[in-house]
């Protein structure tokens, strides 16, 4: 009952995190205006009139399709898919022996042996065709299309190990009872459209929409409104599970010192 208590208190305390950061998404999309290209293009003219060229800072939303950066659209590694941004990773599920009581069991365990995110680039662009860059930084966006969610059982080969074009490590000379590999890869395709809030600046001289230096970077396949009512569901949720964690773990706690 004691370890039950205090499990349950982490996991509200866990939980009261995850909860901040939802609210803190929300509270950032509703305080922040959704500008248009022309609109952030002026404001920067305004910044540049007042001697402070290089310098524009402006968190914004913006609403825009995708569009490669000028050197074309990147190719998806596992699915050949171009686009403009991509991610995969390559699970390993291999068989593990343990000794639990004195028992010899057989248990299944899962690895991540390969994973990237693209780094390069890109823009949206407007209706009129006016772009603005795009900095992803490593970020992960939200509701991206999934282009490979399969499962390759193994097979016992002495050579190296290439599957959809990816070269693994052999684990198969090593006796890691390896069972198969799990591919997943997400892409954003080129005229997917995309809302992203974050900082617009002119370091480079063109704006760019990029990581703030305070608060959420978000970029997602879908609109204001669907983010706003998941972040508030996410939010409500939290809240009722931290609150009855919480209260629930402290009174197992008390009564399994008391006992």
């Amino acid at each position: 009952m004691l370890i039950i208590g205090i499990v349950l208190v982490v996991a509200s305390v866990v939980g009261f995190f995850f909860m901040r950061n939802a609210q803190k998404r929300l509270h950032a999309m509703i305080g922040t205006e959704t500008l248009t290209i022309p609109q952030l293009e002026e404001a920067r003219k305004i910044s540049d009139e007042l001697g402070n060229r290089g310098g524009f800072r402006k968190v914004a939303e913006v609403v825009g399709a995708a569009h490669p950066r000028p050197e074309g659209p990147l190719t998806a590694e596992i699915s050949k898919t171009e686009c403009v941004w991509y991610r995969y990773q390559v699970e390993r599920q291999y068989e593990d022996v343990e000794y639990r009581d004195g028992n010899r069991r057989t248990v299944k365990r899962t690895e991540t042996v390969a994973q990237h995110t693209s780094f390069e680039g890109y823009a949206l662009i407007d209706e009129a065709g006016r772009t603005l860059g795009v900095d992803p930084n490593g970020t992960n966006p939200d509701g991206v299309e999934q282009t490979v969610s399969r499962f390759e059982q193994a097979v016992n080969n002495p050579g190296q190990v290439e599957m959809f074009g990816i070269k693994l490590p052999n684990f198969f000379n090593s006796g890691g009872g390896t069972i198969g590999f799990e591919y997943k890869e997400w892409v954003i395709r080129p005229g997917r459209r995309l809302y992203v809030l974050g900082e617009v600046h002119d370091k480079i001289g063109p704006l760019v929409i990029a990581k703030p230096q305070e608060g959420p970077f978000i970029i997602s396949n879908r609109t204001e409104d669907e983010l706003r009512a998941s972040a508030t569901k996410q939010h409500n949720l939290f809240r009722i599970g931290v609150l009855a964690a919480f209260a629930l773990g402290v009174v197992l706690t008390v009564l399994g010192i008391v006992k």
